[in-house]
């Protein structure tokens, strides 16, 4: 597992897919409320929080609002989000951003060791060399306790070392990133015959082979993304555990009042602000902002409902996606703690259907 996740990133330009945006963490208390929550993680099926709403006139955009890592052994089932997919005339996909190179199979195939090579620190250096020592002190103490013995990952770029880290961590305490949300969301949408909308941003690379040569070759300013690593599993795995029992039993004060620290900003910054990438496009958070709301308007324009995927940040902090829909002048409405979304609410939502003329 440990070298499949290393090898996605350092064989971005030739596929990345699925990554959410980097985007800034909310402002909360410095000081959270103590809350009792069992430092176990729950398991079994799981309501999940309730929807925002987002309205323009008639047409409602319905938002659910996720966080990773989640409870490795939950379920997740929401019959709120069925009853909303099952009404809507479109599901809009999560934000990200996808680098792919128009290559096909063997072409990928015959990049493969520069994919390989592209993932080690230029020259052969090890994380030693390129990390100050009062970090790598910490790396080590934190790599025995979490991947054990295996000296591979020490001539890994920081930025893949800290993916590496970070992976074998959050599954050591039965958290995990992906497969809890989207597949049942792709299974609804497939049930009820709701088209998908993809948010993602492609960026093509034109130049593969060289710009995977200027990668092997450059150094990446992702010390900042490697020591938010270390930071977070010194300190932010017990609240990290807390925020995902709270959002598989949809507890938002719980979300709201725990404080957010999120490392992959730091780190998709690193690889979007690279020689490499910067040189080939341009503002890729931005890019990828901009599609996202840009899809949500266009629904809220011509459906009277929608469903829509979005990291629970973008939902929370005040300069994000929802922010701004609000800023321009869409109503939004937060789900209320107890209050689930009934099938009255959603139907009453629906576009009346035509008549014939003259009736």
């Amino acid at each position: 597992m440990r070298h499949r996740v290393a090898m996605l990133l350092s064989g971005m330009f030739i596929t990345f897919a699925g990554t959410t945006a980097a985007q800034g963490a909310p402002a909360f208390p410095a000081e959270p409320p103590i809350r009792d929550l069992a430092p176990l993680v729950v398991s079994g099926i799981q309501p999940g929080p309730g929807l925002w709403k987002v309205r323009r006139g008639e047409n409602t955009l319905w938002i659910l609002g996720t966080v990773s890592p989640l409870p490795r052994r939950m379920e997740w089932e929401s019959r709120d989000v069925e009853k909303v997919i099952a009404q809507s005339q479109e599901v809009i996909e999560g934000p990200g951003v996808r680098i792919d190179a128009d290559l096909g199979f063997f072409g990928k195939l015959a990049l493969a060791p520069k994919a390989f090579g592209a993932r080690k620190n230029p020259d052969g250096q090890t994380l030693q060399q390129v990390v100050p020592p009062e970090m790598y002190a910490r790396w080590l103490v934190l790599k025995d306790k979490y991947i054990g013995d295996d000296r591979s990952v020490e001539f890994y770029r920081p930025i893949l070392a800290a993916m590496e880290l970070y992976n074998e961590a959050i599954e050591d305490i039965g958290l995990r990133q992906g497969g809890v949300v989207w597949p049942v969301v792709k299974k609804l949408a497939k049930r009820h015959d709701v088209p998908r909308t993809e948010t993602m941003v492609t960026v093509m690379i034109q130049d593969p082979k060289a710009a995977l040569n200027e990668f092997r070759s450059s150094k990446l300013e992702d010390l900042d993304c490697f020591a938010k690593t270390l930071q977070r599993l010194e300190s932010d795995l017990g609240t990290m555990r807390e925020r995902a029992n709270a959002w598989a039993v949809g507890d938002l004060e719980a979300l709201r009042a725990l404080p957010y620290t999120d490392q992959n900003e730091a780190c998709l910054r690193a690889a979007a602000q690279s020689g490499v990438l910067r040189k080939r496009t341009s503002d890729i958070e931005g890019q990828v902002a901009a599609r996202w709301i840009g899809v949500a308007e266009a629904a809220l324009a011509k459906n009277r409902v929608t469903f829509a995927v979005l990291p629970m940040r973008e939902l929370l902090k005040p300069d994000g996606y929802v922010a701004k829909l609000r800023a321009k002048g869409y109503a939004v409405e937060e789900p209320s703690a107890a209050a689930p979304v009934e099938a009255s609410d959603v139907k009453a939502e629906k576009a009346p259907e035509r008549t014939p003329a003259g009736r």
